[in-house]
């Protein structure tokens, strides 16, 4: 009987411990996410087009995403995404890009990772798992204060892709990079019953701690608008 409690309360804690590292986890991952956010629009005629941004149906951010190895490399981060709703941005979504990428890559590297997805690509992102450029269509996205007439970046691409790395801001390509969605991070923050689809749709109440993001997200077209 004894040992049985102590079991108990050996699980409990263990059980709190891991809750209180997750949640935190992911608040940091927004507040990072933010300061992401924030930085690309310091940088004077570069960044996300406005007309890009307002054709967004969701923003998606990854934070210090490792880059890097030797011959054949390997992409790993966790990121945070909010979608449009009839009531602003939602409350964010977490999830977690990984896989594969080949070229001549030395040494790792932290990049920056920002996605501006359509319906489609909101949908994918609800879906457990999917792959960017197999799945998905997906871009590297067009910089500065317009999208240039001659992209094609409104036809049926469902993710734009931008990274940063060492201050430089450009559009990017993931091909091959798999994205699945985090639960055990939107539960931390919203609890059992929270699922991604019911966040993003935005049938989840907005935490305290979200609103750093979620106003760099808006505050992000508003800077572009003023820009133009």
């Amino acid at each position: 009987m004894k040992k049985l409690l102590l079991f108990a309360v050996v699980f409990g804690v263990t059980h709190l411990s891991w809750a209180g590292t997750a949640h935190k986890d992911a608040v940091d991952r927004m507040d990072n996410a933010a300061q992401v956010l924030h930085e690309i629009l310091g940088a004077p005629d570069q960044g996300i087009p406005e007309e890009v941004l307002e054709g967004a149906r969701c923003v998606a951010v990854v934070p210090h995403m490792l880059k890097g190895g030797f011959i054949i490399g390997a992409k790993e981060g966790k990121g945070v995404a909010t979608c449009r709703t009839a009531h602003g941005w939602s409350a964010p979504a977490f999830f977690s890009v990984g896989g594969g990428s080949f070229g001549a890559q030395i040494g790792v590297e932290a990049v920056d990772l920002v996605m501006i997805l359509n319906e489609k690509g909101m949908q994918r992102l609800i879906a457990s798992k999917f792959e960017i450029g197999g799945d998905a269509s997906a871009a590297a996205g067009p910089v500065g204060r317009h999208a240039s007439a001659n992209t094609d970046w409104k036809l049926d691409t469902e993710i734009l892709t931008y990274s940063r790395a060492k201050g430089a801001f450009a559009g990017a390509t993931l091909e091959g990079a798999s994205v699945r969605r985090d639960d055990d991070s939107t539960r931390a923050i919203y609890g059992s019953k929270a699922n991604t689809q019911s966040v993003l749709e935005g049938r989840v109440k907005v935490p305290n701690s979200a609103h750093t993001f979620l106003n760099a997200v808006g505050g992000a077209q508003a800077e572009a608008k003023s820009k133009s």
